[in-house]
């Protein structure tokens, strides 16, 4: 099965199939790829009968670090590159995910080098595993850019002139703002990585400091300028104030990534940019880092995404944790985060709900008491789970 070329065809029906704005009983047609008919309240003989299990969209996933565990699964060990693709594609499929945003880093911390020097290794594997016309989900970069780097705009603009990007996003980790406005929590992640005593971390903060303040600016408005010459959709990063999010306007931004308070999440999506929050935020019931929960803004009304993070299992588990929220419309409401608006946002209209016309992404979803579980998974019409 050559997965990122053929198209296929496929007959389902379900007692559940989630439109993006209903719940029906239906079966699904797809013809070279495409879905032809939804015939509501209809079982055809030719259909595979789902039974109880429930039929929703491929989830779109845009914002996902987990190939990286697979290229480095223990400190200073470093896999295959091509392997290690593989091996990630599988879980990313086997997760319900059919378009998948892959998270590479340009610009990096100092003190931490590692994944992120093997940028072009990973690159080059992944486009060698979309040749061989093996992989199951469908590819794409997202290219998560450090602003206050030295050489971060050269090395995002050598990234793009080789490899086609589809997401953009704007990261500042410096101490004493965004995710780390609070620098007692840095400190507690830094300690945990990096072994540094307080003295040396002081001494860390404020060089990154010092630095951020003479390049973060400049280097914000080059990679702005290479996004929007390239049409490539923008994200921030950790808004946390108000003005952030005016930033962002400024800089026709179109996601905010894990925005870390409820104030910057209202300003966001009152503006129309999309609220994305890590799934494992909802499964777990809080931030890992202290942040703003997920569930508190989708009671709010102001999450539009989830995203995987840094555990693709994740991501449908989240989606169903919400379906209960009242402000996210049902289950209906809680997909969409997962599929529709994920898809909308980086200008993917081909795919995303259970429509005539859209891509045949479909996943086959058994309920465990409340938990999800993957059993099928289609993209185009073809199996791929």
């Amino acid at each position: 099965m050559r997965a990122t070329t053929d198209k296929g065809s496929a007959s389902l029906f379900a007692r559940r199939v989630i439109l993006a704005d209903r719940e029906v009983a239906a079966t699904i047609v797809v013809e070279n790829g495409d879905i032809v008919g939804l015939e509501e309240d209809r079982q055809r003989s030719d259909a595979i009968d789902c039974g109880d299990d429930l039929i929703i969209p491929g989830l779109v996933e845009l914002h996902t670090d987990h190939l990286e565990p697979h290229y480095a699964p223990r400190p200073k060990v470093y896999w295959d590159p091509l392997s290690a693709v593989f091996a990630y594609d599988a879980q990313i499929a086997a997760s319900g995910i059919t378009t998948v945003f892959d998270s590479l880093r340009v610009g990096r911390d100092d003190d931490r080098p590692g994944v992120s020097d093997a940028l072009l290794e990973l690159s080059e594997a992944i486009e060698a595993a979309k040749n061989t016309g093996l992989l199951r989900a469908d590819h794409h970069t997202h290219l998560r850019c450090e602003i206050p780097s030295r050489g971060v705009v050269e090395e995002a603009a050598d990234y793009l002139a080789r490899f086609d990007v589809r997401l953009m996003s704007l990261m500042d980790h410096t101490p004493g703002q965004r995710q780390f406005r609070d620098e007692e929590k840095q400190r507690i992640y830094y300690r945990g990585k990096s072994g540094l005593n307080e003295d040396e971390l002081t001494g860390l903060f404020e060089a990154r400091k010092a630095r951020s303040a003479i390049i973060a600016e400049p280097n914000k408005r080059g990679l702005v300028a290479l996004a929007h010459g390239r049409r490539i959709a923008l994200a921030s990063h950790d808004d946390t104030l108000e003005e952030h999010v005016t930033e962002s306007l400024a800089d026709q931004v179109s996601i905010a990534e894990f925005p870390t308070t409820v104030e910057a999440a209202r300003a966001s999506h009152a503006a129309g940019i999309s609220v994305l929050m890590g799934a494992p935020n909802v499964v777990r019931g809080g931030s890992h880092s202290g942040n703003v929960s997920a569930v508190e803004l989708a009671e709010a009304g102001v999450l539009d995404i989830l995203s995987s993070d840094y555990v693709p299992i994740s991501l449908i588990q989240g989606a169903f944790g919400l379906a209960g929220v009242p402000a996210m419309g049902g289950l209906p409401g809680a997909i969409r985060t997962v599929s529709k608006t994920p898809a909308a946002a980086t200008g993917m209209t081909d795919r995303g709900e259970i429509a005539l016309g859209k891509r045949g992404d479909l996943v086959r979803v058994a309920l465990v008491g409340n938990q999800p579980v993957v059993r099928q998974v289609w993209r185009t019409g073809l199996r791929i789970s």
